[in-house]
């Protein structure tokens, strides 16, 4: 783990050298491969170059290249044999999508990455005792790939696509049982879970927030505990993502009220693994990793949605600004739009936080909301009416003849607030203290009114999540829509609940 850090230390030194020398690997790797050879990888040579001469990619382009892989066809678009897939809904596609996981991406990159969480993790608290019990990892289902009629290739959450691939021996440092943590029925498996785990010295539990709340909720109901302490007393760190920690800090306080617990967030998707969290003194950002077979590039925010978007690299992105990010990948994505948004918070280091998603913002009105700034209302929110949430989303209200528009939220809390009225009240001021867009379109009413916020019975995302098979893994809730498609859907459940 020290040598690691130096390497680490490494790249923070050498961003551009590390980034040039993968890049020229990554271009030389792909050379051979049908997509290579199609797109004249032959005559790419520069990092200018490759902006010129090949495409962007999304999702729905290379996806005859995937589907032809997972049929069974080889160096398509990474010349090793491709036989593991991430399945994905993510949050902005209805439809799943199958992301390639070559062996080269799950050793450099992904198996890289935990260990590298637990580098980092150990050299910032070195009196850990984290290694004498065992780690609880709350992950997806893997199943037969059934596109492939040799069952040569398999596909799953990427969670369990990991876990499917670890060594033997980790089976004696991590719980549950591999047969428990890739169950793909997800009630079943929560219950399964929280019996099996219950009696073992848990240290360390990774997983994403809203889940692993409700692992938690149970073990406290079947071992009639107040806190999660009194199951696990040598819990001491909770490795997290996916979604943004700020709006669910309150309510893990109260279910692991130890003042010594210790979070630490990652940046682990489908796609790849790319940021960890990296400053003991508690700052949010994550360090983006530099050396894990990923090429980055950047697209300015005001550019993400034009047919030919500018693209920058690392050498010209700055703090505060928003960037749609590329990724170019040892699994054959290439140039590839992941969908998620960032900010760079330090460039010396490069340090990043998640601000959202490409396609998951507000802006019916020229507000430009993002997820980023509806977490920290939410969060803010929260703090000052002592609310505690399990989950969220908004979308816009539209004028009409007697109503001007607003945004609509649909809030589920685990903890009320102490005023409905308060609450909208702190989540409008600060949505307008941070965002001058949003506090414009707010001026005397003019064209947004206050927030409508509705509180949700416990159990409406999940049930709405149930009805839509989005339970459990990496699937989450949309926190931001520019339709009022998920809004409409949920209110009408709850309508029929009520």
């Amino acid at each position: 783990m020290k040598k690691r850090m130096h390497q680490i230390d490494l790249f923070m030194k050498y961003p551009h050298e590390v980034q040039g020398e993968l890049f020229k690997t990554l271009i030389t790797t792909g050379r051979n491969t049908e997509f290579g050879r199609t797109h004249g990888f032959a005559d790419v040579h520069t990092e200018d170059q490759f902006r010129r001469l090949i495409p962007i990619s999304s999702y729905e382009e290379i996806s005859p290249y995937i589907e032809r892989n997972m049929a069974g066809e080889q160096n398509l678009l990474w010349p090793s044999d491709v036989k593991w897939f991430a399945k994905s809904s993510g949050t902005t596609n209805a439809r799943s999508k199958f992301i390639p996981v070559s062996y080269e991406a799950l050793e450099e990159c992904h198996f890289k990455g935990g260990k590298d969480m637990l580098s980092i993790y150990c050299n910032n608290f070195p009196d850990t005792k984290i290694f004498d019990g065992k780690g609880l990892t709350i992950g997806g289902s893997q199943q037969i790939n059934q596109f492939d009629s040799n069952s040569e290739s398999f596909y799953g959450d990427v969670s369990a696509v990991i876990m499917s691939n670890l060594p033997y021996w980790t089976k004696f440092v991590r719980t549950p049982t591999l047969d428990i943590a890739l169950m793909d029925e997800w009630e079943s498996k929560i219950d399964k879970m929280a019996e099996h785990t219950m009696n073992e010295n848990v240290t360390s539990i990774s997983g994403v927030p809203t889940w692993t709340i409700i692992l938690l909720q149970k073990v406290l109901e079947l071992k009639g505990a107040s806190h999660i302490h009194e199951v696990w007393p040598n819990l001491e760190v909770f490795f997290h993502g996916a979604v943004a920690f700020g709006p669910y800090k309150s309510l893990f306080k109260s279910l692991i009220p130890s003042a010594n617990m210790r979070y630490m967030e990652t940046y682990n998707a489908s796609e790849g693994f790319f940021g960890i969290q990296y400053d003991p003194a508690g700052s949010e950002d994550m360090l983006l990793m530099l050396d894990y077979g990923i090429y980055y590039e950047f697209i300015p925010f005001a550019e993400i949605h034009k047919e030919s978007p500018k693209v920058i690299g690392l050498s010209e992105v700055v703090t505060g600004e928003q960037y749609a990010l590329l990724i170019t990948t040892n699994a054959g994505l290439w140039r590839y739009k992941i969908g998620d948004t960032i900010q760079f918070t330090s460039v010396d280091p490069f340090r990043i936080k998640i601000s959202g998603r490409t396609k998951h913002f507000i802006n019916a009105f020229g507000e430009e909301v993002v997820v980023e700034n509806a977490e920290r209302a939410i969060a803010e929110a929260c703090e000052k009416t002592g609310a505690q949430i399990n989950n969220f989303t908004a979308a816009p209200k539209y004028f009409d003849e007697e109503t001007n528009a607003a945004h609509e939220w649909i809030v589920e809390f685990e903890k009320n607030p102490d005023d409905l009225d308060r609450f909208t009240k702190a989540l409008d001021e600060t949505l307008r203290s941070i965002n001058s867009d949003y506090d414009a379109k707010r001026y005397k009413d003019m064209a947004l009114s206050l927030p409508i916020v509705h509180e949700a019975s416990p159990g409406t995302f999940y049930q709405w999540m149930r009805k839509r098979g989005k339970l459990g893994g990496q699937h989450k809730v949309p926190r931001l829509s520019n339709t009022r498609e998920y809004l409409d859907e949920i209110l009408s459940l709850m309508s029929v609940n009520s």
